[in-house]
């Protein structure tokens, strides 16, 4: 009896699978059929193919359970679904592109916990590996005029892999490191200034803050860095697993993509040929078309935490440059004055690296570095009425 049933909900599942990749395999022709370009519908029918492809996989597996395929065709309710797509643009439609495709890695994701049949986790491997590659392919196609913008989808696959931060960025380690000083160990000298009267007591605290902040910083900057070299290394690794597992496939990509920078299907072809006749090339490559890796985006953990670390020290000691001359409310002030002025230089240097305007962004700064410093004063005092009356 329980093979009975484990057969049955077998059955179901698997017919689930097809179900979801044949409404893949609609949305793909009715954004193709919404296409005007001809380079781009081409890679939308291209698309489907594969999808097809993978239902496909799933009837046979269904014709081995003893399921009619045919009747299983034949009740696709394909005009509902249609019809639920009549008007949408190209960018709703690579949006539902989007959801469809994350619903089902989520399902089949589901099944890998549940399923212990080989060949059914084959076809999953399978069907991994293609979406992977849907991903570079769509968010190439999504930058294209005639989306209109940038779908979810290409900004979600983006996100997590093209807009890759240059860790290597001495600049930004040392702007994020003045920063990080200056607001930390002002914060620190307001807040004990709004406690006690103490001018040693502040001046140590802050001295104290300004070492904890640079030693932090730095570790921080040589893990992240390091963090950042070993993924980059791991995606490389399972990229060249790829190649060497089905180097056509990969071909078949990287032509994908050629021609959706603007060349014909035969030139992009005959790029992606020359391109894999070299083995580390073609790694190359596909590391920088796919994942978004050049060779230059490594970056170096100690530099980075030299930088970080040096930096966030200069910040630090900024906002405590008064207190070794002068004394009380006067050293607060002078400190406050000092700390606000360097906020905006910071801010404004910031904008050597974004594209905003460099009084804009020295204004954000110090707003921010104000705020952080009158709140923290502010705590002080209240923490002082609270704990001596």
């Amino acid at each position: 009896m329980n093979d009975v049933k484990n057969e049955r909900y077998l059955t179901k599942m698997l017919k689930e699978n097809w179900r979801r990749e044949m409404m893949a395999v609609q949305l793909y022709e009715v954004s193709a059929a919404a296409e005007r370009d001809a380079r781009r519908r081409e890679i939308l029918l291209k698309l489907a193919d594969v999808e097809r492809r993978h239902a496909r996989m799933w009837e046979e597996k269904l014709a081995l359970l003893g399921e009619d395929v045919d009747a299983l065709r034949a009740a696709m309710p394909r005009p509902d679904f249609d019809k639920r797509q009549r008007g949408a643009s190209q960018v709703q439609l690579l949006e539902q592109i989007e959801a469809i495709e994350s619903g089902n890695a989520t399902w089949y994701q589901s099944q890998r916990n549940v399923i212990d049949d080989e060949s059914i986790v084959r076809i999953l491997d399978q069907i991994d590996a293609d979406e992977a590659d849907h991903d570079s392919v769509v968010a190439e196609l999504a930058k294209q005029p005639s989306t209109g913008a940038k779908s979810r989808l290409s900004r979600l696959w983006r996100e997590e892999r093209w807009h890759r931060k240059d860790s290597g960025s001495w600049v930004g380690d040392a702007i994020y490191g003045v920063n990080d000083g200056l607001g930390a160990i002002f914060g620190i000298i307001a807040g004990v200034a709004g406690y006690t009267s103490s001018d040693n007591t502040v001046l140590v605290s802050g001295l104290f803050g300004a070492l904890a902040s640079t030693l932090s910083m730095g570790a921080g900057a040589w893990l992240a860095t390091k963090s950042e070299n070993e993924l980059m290394e791991n995606e490389m690794a399972q990229e060249r697993q790829e190649i060497a597992h089905d180097p056509e496939h990969e071909v078949e990509e990287l032509a994908l993509l050629y021609e959706l920078k603007g060349f014909s299907t035969e030139e992009a072809r005959g790029i992606a040929d020359r391109i894999a006749s070299d083995s580390d090339l073609l790694l190359k490559t596909m590391a920088q078309e796919e994942l978004g890796i050049h060779e230059t985006s490594k970056g170096n953990p100690w530099r980075s935490a030299l930088f970080g670390s040096l930096s966030t020290f200069v910040g630090a000691i900024i906002p405590l440059i008064p207190f070794f001359f002068l004394h009380g409310f006067t050293a607060m002030l002078v400190a406050a004055v000092v700390s606000i002025l360097a906020h905006f230089a910071v801010g404004a240097a910031k904008s050597l690296i974004t594209v905003r305007t460099w009084w804009a962004s020295g204004l954000e700064m110090t707003a921010v570095g104000a705020l952080v410093g009158v709140v923290s004063y502010g705590l002080g005092v209240l923490g002082s009425m609270l704990i001596n009356g």
